[in-house]
């Protein structure tokens, strides 16, 4: 061992220390941690989040100000002791403005229509959700008539493709065979006998004197600037203008299936701008709020879908902080809303629009989010496939075209008047109609209809027969999907197993993307208790499959096991094996028995689409459910989604299956509810007695359930998920992570 050496033989030999003294760097020493035992309360406790520390000050503010009104009372009253003011004036005391019903503004907006009104309201006020502004062309003139056919073919199967002809006479032979099955009178000449009346009827011209129901068209002279771009009609007056007006408008409807309308806008800015200029127009011409000034006094709770783009709940909140400036802003999803509104705590609400239908299972105030499925079809499907089988059955009105105002409701008018799906209601029958066009004088038609009226809402339960061509038509083309703040090349809109369920029945390649679908690992996953299948309904022989399925390929070679199982779906015709009914990767499941590599319990795939799903980017997977449009049988859906709540949990199953609620305009057509249930009872005749479809209570109208739920949830004195305009200046869009009731 070398002993010290001396300063003088460090001088000889050139290493003597010749620095100050001083530091290397004038960072402070930090002693390490002592990994054995060390501690940290950072973001654990509540004063450490912006949004609850901000919500304590005030219950804290709101209490000093109590014992000063308090102590100001007692002062008063000669040492008489009052009533508590908390008593008086609720939980939240005589700080907490949003008590006041009068002071908040519900906003429930749709595809087809907006529904606003002040949460003091019994009813909201119910507005086209569309703007009208001026444009060298009308729709009708850039955009090919509805329904689509070819207007130069000879026959009718040509007009309208052979495919949808075959789909039609199949659905108009098993609805004759049904009729007979049940004892219902069929004539066998009933199509001839419509379409000989129809093809020789003429239009009877009525005089302007003799028509007491004329439109009073809008009159295009009373824009408020008409040298204003900003110049629009909304709502029932856009519907209004003439299609022949001098100058020319045109329609814009900002949200259509459920999504931002990006196909028919041009930009971005136009899009959201036209967003904001309905909502605008509706508080000063709805709800009498002429001066903007007076917005900072109001709130709002406005109604955002179960599965929703974070894109776009980010740019309503932008909206009303930036450009309205309200006091607090709160949202609520569809479902729940529902829920409320009908004074449900359990259901599986079935939300039928205009343009999409929602099914959710809502438990306890919260939506289940496995079983949250979004369909794009509606009440708006049902009209144009009602009005397309009247023309092929030679109705006398065949210049009809949905693009034109005023066809687009009259054929809202005949939907609402004839369709049903009572089949005691089914025979040949004789009706009339005025088409009261602008500038033209009324014609009076007669028509005759035998089972269109029928088979058109049955389109419900077989959406092939829909025109499903440009609903994908300009999707992500505006408006991205919303990325990970920390990983941005990992999508995190809301996803959920009945959806993606539905998606693999439609394309069963997506089911591959299942395990990358659960974003967890697959060893992070909790097996689940293993259990029979008991959603195997669809292997019988008499099955029909959702049109649009494909055959399941071959089962992947022995030992290929999923580590997480995809959720289940329904239509697998080689369910016959059980296996795990575990509807979510992210809650686990037991692969299926025998070491099968099959997925979503008969969508069996071979072992090289797994490692390729493995290998393929989440963006890359998610641009492919992306290209799937979800349309299966409405029944089928609630099913998926009610096997995806449940868990495997026959329990809940069949109080799920007791406890279904139709909702929304779309479901108004006669005898809906009773028609779900007949066709869930055949899917589980097991079941049969303790399926049960109902309407909202209270024999509420359905299209407002939502909206009325809003308001209840508005009202709530111990609401904790208001956003104001200071937290949304501190944290941005992350404010509704931390103040949403449900994980956002």
């Amino acid at each position: 061992m070398v002993g010290k050496v001396s300063e003088r033989v460090l001088l000889r030999e050139g290493l003597e220390r010749t620095d100050n003294g001083m530091k290397l760097t004038s960072w402070p020493d930090v002693a390490p941690i002592n990994q054995k035992n060390y501690y940290t309360d950072y973001m654990k406790r509540d004063d450490q989040i912006l949004s609850l520390r901000l919500q304590g000050e005030a219950n804290r503010d709101r209490l000093v100000q109590s014992a000063k009104d308090r102590d100001r009372a007692l002062n008063n009253t000669n040492g008489e002791v009052p009533l508590p003011l908390d008593d008086l004036q609720g939980d939240d005391g005589p700080g907490a403005t949003f008590l006041d019903p009068s002071k908040i503004i519900v906003i429930h907006p749709g595809s087809q229509n907006l529904r606003i009104g002040f949460a003091s309201d019994a009813l909201p006020k119910t507005i086209p959700m569309v703007l009208a502004t001026k444009y060298p062309q009308t729709e009708s003139e850039m955009y090919e008539a509805l329904p689509r056919r070819q207007f130069e073919a000879r026959t009718v199967e040509q007009q309208y493709g052979e495919e949808w002809s075959k789909k039609y006479q199949k659905m108009a032979n098993e609805l004759k065979t049904d009729m007979r099955a049940n004892k219902r009178k069929v004539l066998p000449n009933s199509k001839e006998l419509v379409m000989n009346f129809n093809r020789r009827t003429e239009p009877e011209a009525i005089s302007q004197h003799n028509d007491p129901l004329q439109v009073d068209w809008t009159d295009v002279k009373t824009l408020e600037d008409a040298d204003s771009i900003s110049s629009v009609f909304i709502g029932q007056n856009a519907l209004r203008v003439a299609d022949d007006s001098n100058p020319k408008f045109k329609l814009w409807w900002p949200l259509q299936h459920g999504w931002l309308n990006e196909d028919d806008y041009p930009t971005k800015a136009h899009l959201f701008n036209d967003l904001e200029t309905v909502l605008d127009r509706a508080f000063r011409w709805e709800l009498g709020l002429t001066r903007s000034t007076e917005w900072r006094q109001y709130s709002c709770v406005f109604v955002i879908p179960d599965l929703y783009d974070k894109k776009y709940v980010e740019e309503v909140l932008h909206l009303c902080v930036e450009w309205f400036e309200f006091g607090k802003i709160s949202f609520i999803q569809e479902s729940l809303a529902a829920t409320f509104g009908a004074g449900y705590t359990q259901a599986c609400v079935v939300d039928v629009g205009a343009q999409k239908t929602s099914i959710t299972c809502v438990e306890d105030g919260l939506c289940l989010e496995d079983s949250r499925v979004n369909l794009k079809f509606g009440g708006y499907d049902v009209t144009e496939t009602f009005m397309k089988m009247m023309l092929y059955d030679h109705f006398p009105y065949q210049e009809i075209n949905l693009r034109r105002r005023y066809d687009f409701l009259l054929a809202e008018e005949l939907k609402i008047k004839y369709c049903t799906l009572s089949q005691a209601n089914i025979s040949v029958q004789n009706f009339d109609f005025h088409l009261r066009a602008p500038n033209q004088p009324t014609h009076k038609y007669q028509f005759k209809c035998y089972d269109e009226v029928i088979l058109a809402p049955m389109g419900f339960y077989d959406p092939s027969i829909f025109d499903n061509s440009t609903k994908l038509r300009g999707r992500r083309k505006l408006v991205d999907r919303s990325y990970n703040a920390y990983d941005v090349e990992i999508p995190d809109d809301p996803t959920s197993s009945a959806q993606l369920a539905v998606l693999a029945l439609i394309q069963p390649s997506v089911a591959a993307t299942a395990v990358s679908f659960t974003g967890a690992p697959p060893d992070m996953a909790t097996p689940s208790k293993e259990r029979t299948q008991p959603f195997n309904f669809l292997s019988r022989a008499d099955a029909v499959a959702t049109p649009g399925t494909s055959n399941a390929p071959s089962p992947a070679p022995e030992g290929a096991n999923t580590p997480v199982p995809a959720p289940y779906i329904f239509g697998s015709r080689d369910n016959l094996n059980g296996g795990s009914p575990a509807p979510s990767g992210r809650n686990g499941g037991t692969p299926a028995p025998g070491g099968s590599g099959s997925l979503l319990n008969g969508l069996a795939l071979p072992g090289a689409g797994i490692v390729e799903g493995f290998q393929r980017s989440p963006k890359a997977l998610a641009a492919e459910r992306d290209a799937v449009l979800p349309v299966a049988s409405l029944d089928i859906a609630i099913m998926t989604s009610i096997q995806n709540a449940a868990k495997g949990d026959e329990k809940k199953v069949r109080e799920l299956l007791g406890s279904i609620m139709v909702i929304g305009g779309g479901a108004k057509i006669p005898q809906f509810g009773p028609f779900l249930e007949e066709k869930l009872k055949a899917r589980r005749p097991d079941l049969a007695d303790r399926i049960l479809v109902s309407r909202s209570a209270r024999e509420m109208d359905e299209q407002v359930v939502v909206w009325k739920g809003a308001s209840v949830f508005a009202k709530l004195s111990t609401n904790d998920s208001w956003i104001t305009k200071y937290e949304y200046k501190m944290l941005g869009s992350r404010a509704i992570y931390h103040k949403a009731l449900w994980q956002y």
